[in-house]
């Protein structure tokens, strides 16, 4: 399997498909680069070099205790795209790895970085605090926390039914995706997916966001449960410059079927132009 190792050591996993102009993938919390199989080969399939990893302490990749914070990810992110002298470059990224892929552009990608995709991302910031009330209060990250320590397996079996809306009215989520996000959540050493909850959820993104000079297309579902839309996306669109919001009616966190489609086809669209 290919890997690169970091300066501190860390092995990262990677998995690409085709040739062509480069585009990576960033997963989310608790998943792994297995969450972008779909988008791999479709991308692929269009004449694209599609490239996914795992985050450190996700999926394949090192089981690290140490470096699970937002500068850590997108310096690792940085190592891999020089690794593979990658340019012209699209970088997508879901949720946590939204997150990922700004701060990596903004810090790491100038005169690599093209263009940015963000989709049910965490940016600019998820928590609640006095200048971002509508931010998510601590306490929820507390109970992710607890749950986490307290019996992850369980926890990520009963998170997976917010996270692809399997709990509202006429869903067609099937048993196996929630079964498929439970399966990715595993892979992930304790440490690492504790660590990652501050990551994603404490990370002011707001600086990065101004600092982005490339276009970004920023996509939501309207109905995400994990990353609700206010503090989120519509926030990004008012500090980017050069930003196009885009927001799916009734779409939730995961990306999953309609969804899938109607965010696939505009990921190709945004790409092409």
């Amino acid at each position: 399997m290919p890997f690169i190792t970091t300066s501190d050591g860390t092995e990262i996993y990677y998995t690409e498909q085709g040739a062509g102009r480069p585009v990576l993938f960033s997963h989310g919390w608790p998943l792994s680069s297995d969450a972008w199989q779909v988008e791999l080969k479709l991308l692929a399939d269009a004449g694209y070099r599609a490239i996914a990893h795992d985050r450190r302490g996700h999926g394949r990749s090192s089981k690290t205790s140490v470096g699970n914070d937002m500068d850590t990810y997108a310096r690792d992110l940085a190592e891999l795209v020089e690794a593979l002298d990658l340019r012209d470059l699209v970088v997508v990224g879901h949720s946590t790895g939204g997150g990922e892929v700004v701060r990596y552009a903004a810090q790491h990608g100038v005169g690599r970085v093209a263009k940015v995709i963000t989709v049910g991302a965490v940016p600019p910031l998820m928590v609640l605090t006095g200048s971002n009330p509508e931010g998510t209060p601590i306490d929820a990250f507390d109970a992710i926390r607890a749950g986490v320590l307290s019996d992850a397996s369980q926890f990520y079996q009963d998170l997976s039914v917010p996270f692809f809306g399997a709990n509202r009215e006429g869903s067609a989520v099937s048993q196996g995706a929630k079964d498929d996000f439970w399966r990715q959540g595993m892979l992930v050493n304790l440490a690492a997916a504790y660590d990652c909850i501050k990551a994603f959820s404490e990370t002011d993104f707001t600086e990065d966001l101004k600092a982005l000079d490339v276009p970004i297309l920023i996509a939501h579902g309207d109905d995400d449960q994990i990353v609700p839309i206010g503090a989120a996306a519509l926030k990004t669109a008012e500090i980017v410059k050069h930003g196009t919001l885009k927001v799916y009616p009734g779409a939730p966190h995961g990306i999953y079927g309609d969804f899938r489609a109607a965010l696939d086809a505009d990921i190709l669209d945004f790409v092409a132009r």
